[in-house]
């Protein structure tokens, strides 16, 4: 049995949480929120984000940091993207060389455009962080149905021992030695799927999302081999398979709000119907950034730019990608 602090107690936290404690760990869950803590703590599910799943009574809730990193074997963190930095900095002083970390948030830092395990080390150096990422919404994996990741660190002892872990009869788990590219494509996936909500929220139909699908997975493939990832990365479990299951899922918040974007509402209203942390957004102002940098063509993640900060119409965005000059499907630079 190993004892675990989750850093985060939203659908994700308390999901991996009934997961983890199924497995037989120890299991405590930090939320900086005293009213989501008592409330977790009497009800045992969490109403608002994960309804009807029912949080076994070993699994602890607390606000005390301390308390609930004293003893870990790992740390679980499960926070919006953008708040890493400022929560890693706040674990820092609880952890040791050589701790692990598990990385479950998905997203890129917007202001510096690092990934999130470059962010955790900055804040807590020597620890070895394992990404864990893969198409696995927390609606299913809490209630047991069949799910497949990632456990992905250049460090195969630290990704071996997440494996061990997380591995369930309903939860697999593979590992990798790739995390930029577990990172990017579970970062840049969130973008598509906003696109993908857009299509289908203007009306459009299955031609159209395929389309944004296959030509999305080639973009994030194309900026992910430029930071050093491993093409072969985007063609499994963190590429492809989570770009399918968050363009396509009614469980996808990124889904969601592009759909009501597409049906007219601002990225603020969608935002607000959605009631939860868009990542897509974020992770959009933040690749508009690499992309400058390294000079990669990305169209859809450009249009996805300009409609949501630029205020762009949809349905000029769609026409501008379709009238592109005409190209070979394998040409590198772009739809």
């Amino acid at each position: 049995m190993s004892v675990v602090s989750i850093i985060g107690a939203g659908s994700w936290g308390t999901s991996l949480s009934v997961l983890l404690s199924n497995n037989g760990h120890q299991v405590r869950v930090w939320s900086r929120f005293q009213e989501e803590v008592d409330l977790l703590n009497r009800e045992r599910e969490h109403k608002e984000k994960l309804p009807g799943v029912k949080v076994p009574e070993t699994v602890v809730f607390t606000s005390d940091l301390k308390a609930c990193l004293e003893g870990h074997d790992f740390v679980v963190i499960v926070l919006p993207s953008q708040t890493v930095r400022e929560n890693a900095r706040l674990l820092a002083p609880y952890l040791s060389p050589n701790d692990i970390v598990v990385l479950c948030s998905k997203g890129i830092e917007e202001e510096s455009g690092k990934r999130l395990s470059q962010v955790v080390l900055e804040e807590a150096p020597g620890v070895r962080v394992v990404a864990l990422y893969g198409p696995s919404h927390a609606e299913e994996v809490a209630i047991g149905i069949p799910t497949t990741v990632v456990a992905a660190c250049p460090d195969q002892d630290a990704a071996m021992k997440v494996q061990d872990l997380f591995m369930s009869p309903s939860f697999r788990v593979y590992t990798s030695s790739d995390i930029i590219g577990a990172e990017i494509g579970a970062a840049l996936k969130n973008i598509i799927a906003l696109c993908a909500g857009i299509s289908d929220g203007l009306g459009y139909g299955d031609n159209s999302k395929a389309a944004l699908m296959t030509r999305g997975i080639t973009e994030i493939a194309r900026l992910g081999t430029a930071m050093g990832a491993n093409a072969k990365t985007f063609s499994g479990l963190t590429g492809i398979g989570d770009l399918i299951v968050t363009c396509t899922s009614r469980h996808s918040r990124n889904w969601r709000a592009g759909n009501l974007i597409g049906k007219g509402y601002t990225p603020e209203e969608a935002v607000a119907s959605v009631k939860m942390v868009v990542e897509g957004i974020s992770a959009t102002r933040a690749v508009k950034g690499l992309m400058d940098r390294y000079q990669i063509s990305m169209p859809i993640c450009l249009e996805a730019y300009r409609i949501l900060f630029e205020g762009k119409d949809c349905r000029k965005a769609v026409y501008d990608l379709m009238t592109r000059r005409k190209k070979h499907e394998s040409e590198d630079t772009g739809w």
